[in-house]
């Protein structure tokens, strides 16, 4: 089965689901690609506290092509509007090699903006409005922020100066001008969610982390501290934001792990709020429980795609 026409299969679930694997999976009997919408695994040498896995994407010795892992070095700061277009460029790349695309992730702005598309990249700088601001401070910027419509906050990240001051530009692009235009490619989504209960994702997530702690994460952070400041991997949140604390001896081991361990049940938990809100909006995943053998995974949405198609 491998001619789906314009069906796009997206395969999404927390962090620690299992989402990867079946999505290699299913790629395998799809002759598919995988599309990684994760806003980490972008980052070159970040590979552990990202959850990269990537011995995953082999199967029996066939290799899986993925996309959009590793495209970046460490201390960049990758960005929705790259992402879109990324994901666009390798959507057609991989039509033209008459392959099924496959969009997996657990980011949600990420997957909802290959899904709905993000006019707003299109914008270009406007670097004296950009000087103008610089020097203003988080609160002066975010009080500018909160000024824009609610439908064009939405649409934005307000999490750093750098963030507020591109949203600034693009609402005083649009006070003058229309949105622009931009390629968006056809195709009709299908989601597919890994339903994983909350207690299983929580064991889960603290098994792996226990592993990765034990298994090189630390030495990881260690490596990268050699070319990327300690401000840049503690950008990234999570993982690199701990691990650089406990290296600089702000945490003990103990106090690593329990303040991770907590950082990712609630990443997991916004995770699935982000997923509920998709569903509230209009979009329709299909949840497939996490505990099912991948074979009966994967010929489910198998089934679900030849009715479809």
């Amino acid at each position: 089965m491998s001619n789906l026409n314009n069906i796009l299969p997206v395969i999404i679930g927390p962090t620690a689901s299992g989402k990867t694997h079946f999505a290699v999976n299913l790629a395998k009997e799809l002759n598919g690609e995988i599309i990684s919408a994760d806003s980490r695994q972008v980052y070159q040498k970040m590979d552990i506290g990202t959850g990269k896995d990537l011995d995953e994407y082999s199967i029996n010795g066939t290799n899986i092509p993925f996309h959009l892992i590793n495209i970046c070095k460490p201390g960049n700061k990758y960005n929705i509007n790259l992402f879109y277009h990324d994901f666009v460029n390798s959507f057609s790349k991989i039509k033209s090699n008459n392959n099924t695309p496959i969009l997996c992730g657990g980011s949600g702005l990420y997957l909802q903006t290959a899904l709905e598309g993000n006019e707003l990249s299109a914008i270009p700088l406007n670097n004296p409005l950009r000087d103008q601001l610089k020097s203003n401070s988080k609160e002066e910027l975010q009080d500018l922020f909160k000024k824009l419509s609610d439908e064009l906050k939405s649409k934005l990240d307000s999490k750093s100066n750098k963030r507020l001051i591109r949203a600034l530009e693009i609402g005083e692009f649009l006070k003058k001008n229309p949105y622009p235009k931009f390629h968006k490619p056809t195709f009709k989504p299908i989601i597919f969610g890994i339903d994983i209960p909350r207690e299983q994702r929580r064991n889960r997530i603290s098994v792996r982390l226990k592993y990765r702690l034990e298994n090189g994460l630390i030495e990881e952070v260690e490596e990268l501290l050699k070319s990327t400041s300690a401000q840049d991997l503690k950008y990234y949140g999570l993982e690199y934001l701990y691990v650089v604390e406990f290296l600089e001896n702000k945490h003990t081991y103990k106090a690593l792990f329990q303040k991770l361990e907590i950082a990712i049940h609630q990443f997991s938990k916004r995770q699935m709020t982000w997923f509920r809100k998709m569903e509230n909006e209009g979009y329709k995943i299909d949840w497939i429980d996490w505990s099912l053998p991948t074979i009966e995974k994967t010929n489910y949405v198998l089934n679900k795609l030849k009715k479809i198609s």
